[in-house]
């Protein structure tokens, strides 16, 4: 393994165990990212900079866009209560990359999500 390819690598361990994911996960995530050039490179322009490239996307959206549709879901989950991510930005990040390499596979599925779940509204909100 190259030094760079090492060190994301060593990140993307520390993310997954820094966002709760096990082992199983780890190895599913990292194959997979490996295995997508171009998520692989925004993954390490992330690594290196601190802020996203932006310069991949699957059917329009981006890791950027896909983080925005997860915090609109996130504040749902605090609305009733939940807070899985409410103090954990590294699942956050990962999921946001994780998302990204599922919706290389099947980008009409998470198109259709991020279209139609915004994630503020579900029943009895405003009850």
């Amino acid at each position: 393994m190259e030094q760079s390819e090492e060190k994301a690598y060593q990140w993307a361990k520390a993310l997954c165990h820094y966002a709760g994911e096990d082992e199983v996960f780890f190895s599913d995530f990292w194959e997979r990212l490996t295995g997508s050039e171009d998520v692989y490179q925004e993954f390490i322009y992330y690594l290196e900079h601190q802020t996203f490239c932006c310069k991949y996307k699957v059917a329009g959206y981006g890791v950027v866009d896909i983080m925005v549709w997860q915090m609109d879901h996130f504040k749902a989950e605090m609305d009733r209560g939940k807070d899985d991510m409410k103090n954990n930005g590294d699942k956050m990040l990962l999921m946001a990359f994780d998302t990204l390499l599922k919706m290389e596979k099947k980008p009409e599925y998470y198109v259709n999500l991020m279209q139609s779940e915004t994630g503020t509204d579900y029943p009895g909100k405003y009850v």
